[in-house]
């Protein structure tokens, strides 16, 4: 088996069951364990999977546990996210104060947005670059840096939200249930998403299918405090709320 045919095999694996072990791999492909853990190695390098301890597991199972980096999510559900923030975009008017959660569907809504005579406010970083590249009215909130998502957290970021009466927001998230809300697995930015949405008049999650029937680690907010925007393969029940607009691709 060449190399290339093995490391697809391994994405497959992985994919097909969620998390997969070393041990498994190596016997399902007859190959030794330690070329398996090279196999992860460079599978984990490039975004393909999560290197695990024992095995791997795919991104989107890894996105419950921990913030992937903006370079790990690029490329997850990329159509679904265009779909979702092409209409997003739309909602947008001339009057409103914006605001636009960190993360990687609201970065793709930036390429979206056409409004220029609104204001942008983001604790996003690389947002702000962008919206600013694009020639909009941006301000960027003040706080902590948080390498992994290029975004602000912490007591200076909290001061600077609350001075603010938003119009519209939007946000991505990590896991969405009825039971649980809107979650994420990190508390100081599910703190920022949290009091970013209370300061918000319309609220927006972005969000593809299959963020549905997952759970992360901490809420920022009850499911029907926002509507979500959503694409792809929507679970039946969640076609049933009010709240949900599915778009198509």
């Amino acid at each position: 088996m060449l190399a290339e045919e093995r490391l697809a095999r391994i994405v497959e694996m992985v994919g097909r069951r969620g998390t997969a072990s070393v041990s498994d791999l190596a016997s399902e492909l007859g190959i030794s364990e330690s070329t398996i853990r090279r196999d992860l190695d460079k599978l984990d390098q490039a975004h393909r999977l999560v290197k695990v301890h024992g095995g791997a597991t795919t991104l989107e199972s890894a996105h419950l546990t921990r913030d992937l980096t903006l370079d790990e999510r690029h490329g997850l559900h990329a159509a679904e996210k265009r779909a979702i923030c092409a209409y997003a975009a739309t909602l947008v008017g001339p009057d409103d104060l914006v605001y636009l959660d960190a993360g990687s569907t609201v970065e793709e809504l930036i390429g979206h947005l056409g409004e220029h005579r609104a204001r942008y406010v983001t604790d996003s970083v690389s947002h702000a670059m962008k919206l600013a590249g694009r020639g909009f009215h941006v301000t960027v909130l003040g706080g902590e840096l948080k390498s992994a998502t290029e975004s602000l957290i912490g007591p200076d970021t909290i001061a600077a939200l609350s001075r603010y009466h938003f119009t519209i927001g939007f946000w991505g998230a990590n896991g969405i249930t009825p039971e649980s809300g809107f979650t994420s697995p990190e508390s100081n930015e599910a703190l920022i998403k949290q009091l970013s949405m209370e300061h918000t008049a319309r609220r927006y999650v972005l969000a593809d299918a299959t963020k549905f029937d997952s759970t992360s680690l901490v809420g920022f907010g009850p499911f029907s405090s926002a509507t979500i925007v959503t694409c792809g393969d929507v679970p039946e029940r969640y076609r049933e709320f009010e709240n949900v607009v599915e778009v198509s691709l």
